[in-house]
Parts: C-alpha cells; sequence; structure tokens
C-alpha cells in the first residue's frame, strides 16, 4: 500500500469514532453487562395449577414477597395439566438467565418413572430453593365405627378388605401414601379413586365412602365436626391440628411430605441462583406469606439451594422405588 493510500482522520471523524466506542457497552448482549446487577427486569414464575386454588394461591403469595426483594415484578403464569408437571418440562428449552423459573411439586420426581416425560427432574433443572409443602392426612366421617388411626386398623384387620377410603387417583400421594401405611400396618383397604379434591369430599360428605386420604381441603369439615381427623403423615404435627398425631408417632414408620419450592433450568450462574435463592428465603419472614401459608395450613419447609438439589436426587430415586414396588412403572 502507498503511504498516500493510508486513510488518516480528522479531527470529526476522530470525535464520532470516541462516540461510537463509547456507546458498544449499551450494545452488547443484556446477560454480558447485567451479571452483577441481577435481576433488571420482570421474572416470570410458572404456577403448573389452574388459577384460583391453594397451589396458585401461595404461589402468588410468594411472588409478590420476592418481587420486593428482588426490585422488579415476578409474574404469576399458570399453567396446569399433566400432573404439575408443564412449569418442569418448560424449563428444558428455557433460557437459564433466571428470568423463567416455575414451581417443583412432588409430581415431577414421579411420573418420569410412570411415564415418558420431556426431562429429568435431576438433570435438566436447577433446584434454588424450597419454602414450603402440603399436609397430609387420614380423614373419616364423623359416625365411622373408629374414633383413632389404632381403631381403624383393629378394625381393617377384622374387616379386610371392606374398609373403603377414596384418593385423588392412582400414583398420586395420596394414594401412595396410604398404600405405604397399610403394608406396615398390616391391612388391607379398598381404594376408590377420584378426579380431585371436591369429588372426594363430595363422596365423603355424602357417605359413600367412610375414610379419606387427601390435602387439607378436609379442614373445614375437620373443623365443624363432619369429618375427623385421624392422623397426619407428616414428620411432625400440624400445628392448625396440634392434638392430631402423626402416622410415625402412631407407631408405623410413615413419613409422607410434600415440599416444593423454586426451580430453573440447568445451567444457571451460581451468583444469579444466589440472588433468588436469598430472596426467595426472605419471603418466609414475610407476615402476609405466612398468613398465606396458615390459610391453607401448609408449613414452612426450608431447603438451601444445595440441600434441595440432594433432595431432588434422593427423592427421584425413592420415587422409583415406591412405583415400582407398587406396579405401578412404566413399560420400558
Amino acid at each position: 500500500m502507498h503511504p498516500s493510500d493510508r486513510f488518516t482522520p480528522n479531527r470529526r471523524q476522530l470525535l464520532t469514532m470516541a462516540a461510537a466506542a463509547a456507546a458498544v457497552p449499551a450494545i452488547l448482549p443484556a446477560g454480558v453487562l447485567a451479571q452483577d446487577r441481577f435481576p433488571s427486569r420482570p421474572i416470570t414464575l410458572i404456577a403448573p395449577w389452574p388459577a384460583g386454588g391453594s397451589s396458585d394461591g401461595v404461589m402468588r403469595a410468594f411472588a409478590e414477597s420476592a418481587a420486593k426483594a428482588l426490585g422488579v415484578p415476578v409474574v404469576v403464569e399458570n399453567r396446569p395439566g399433566v400432573g404439575g408437571t408443564l412449569g418442569a418440562a418448560a424449563m428444558v428449552n428455557a433460557r437459564p438467565d433466571g428470568y423463567t423459573l416455575t414451581q417443583l411439586p412432588l409430581g415431577i420426581y414421579r411420573l418420569p418413572h410412570m411415564q415418558n416425560m420431556p426431562f429429568d427432574p435431576v438433570k435438566d433443572l436447577t433446584h434454588i430453593v424450597c419454602l414450603t409443602g402440603y399436609t397430609f392426612g387420614i380423614a373419616c366421617t364423623a359416625d365411622a365405627p373408629f374414633k383413632t388411626i389404632h381403631e381403624m386398623v383393629a378394625w381393617a384387620k377384622a374387616n379386610p378388605g371392606k374398609l373403603e377410603y377414596g384418593h385423588t387417583g392412582t400414583g398420586t400421594t395420596p394414594h401412595l401414601a396410604i398404600e405405604e401405611f397399610s403394608a406396615k400396618a398390616g391391612i388391607q383397604l379398598n381404594p376408590i379413586p377420584y378426579k380431585g379434591s371436591a369429588e372426594i369430599m363430595a363422596a365423603i360428605l355424602g357417605g359413600h365412602i367412610r375414610v379419606m386420604s387427601g390435602t387439607t381441603e378436609f379442614a373445614p369439615h375437620v373443623q365443624s365436626g363432619k369429618l375427623r381427623l385421624l392422623a397426619t403423615l407428616g414428620s411432625q404435627r400440624n400445628k392448625a391440628f396440634p392434638d392430631v398425631p402423626t402416622v410415625k408417632e402412631s407407631g408405623w414408620d410413615t413419613i409422607t411430605e410434600s415440599p416444593f419450592g423454586i426451580g430453573g433450568p440447568k445451567g444457571m450462574d451460581p451468583a444469579v441462583v444466589k440472588v433468588l435463592h436469598d430472596a426467595f428465603r426472605k419471603t418466609l419472614e414475610d407476615p402476609a406469606v405466612q398468613a398465606t401459608l396458615d390459610k391453607f395450613y401448609m408449613p414452612s419447609i426450608y431447603m438451601s439451594t444445595a440441600d434441595y438439589t440432594a433432595y431432588a436426587a434422593r427423592t427421584f430415586s425413592a420415587e422409583k422405588a415406591t412405583i415400582e414396588r407398587l406396579g405401578l412403572a412404566k413399560k420400558s
């Protein structure tokens, strides 16, 4: 190249080039600059249940409280269906930037053993924080021929196969919980599946079944005296029913809890995970959140990111063993 062909910028061109260089950061991908100021825009939180139910109400309380700590809106998006697994399925193709999250219900660890699912709950998800869980219990009609869990077991032993109980469907937690309890108690019960809580309540209040296994949809009817709560299935007594024993303390080594929390796609930046973990953990100190949990009889069940991740792997393995033992595993 001849020296005269070299480009020699004049003063105006130099100023233009300097301004362009200064503007470069403004057009870089958001992730390059925003990692240390996450979040900088609204976050979507998937609630894999219909709007208006207890799960939806609790998730909206968490979202509203977390938004205060994060400084951006946390928008709840309902995606009901397939046993509450659509949120986890959505994580497979979501960007791991922390702006798309989901509730992680217990079913995500069970259903992959029963049918083909588009995700692996251990490999395809980031478990950020566990916050609460459902309360399960065994309730009976007020005129049942037993008043305690021990009396129910004695009656069932004297009348094998004649004591029916309603549950929310084959393979659901209320079904598997009673099957495990029955096996350890040495009794034979007659399970009757229903499509949901409303059908179970109609059946037991109508006298069509004597016993039900479910979440706290039974609570107002226990408090009104129409039903009797025989036992709860958690690791400790529910504070709403302090006089009702757990199945475990009654002598059968069965604990059925359904912790759930917040998760995201795999491959999330640990710094982003920490921001989200800290914000959602703080929600458990919010009186409004605690009031919502109390309304639906849900306890606080906190697990850190590490503990929640370990819980996921442990639960996925345990659910596999249970499903195989009950003959509910999918055909390979």
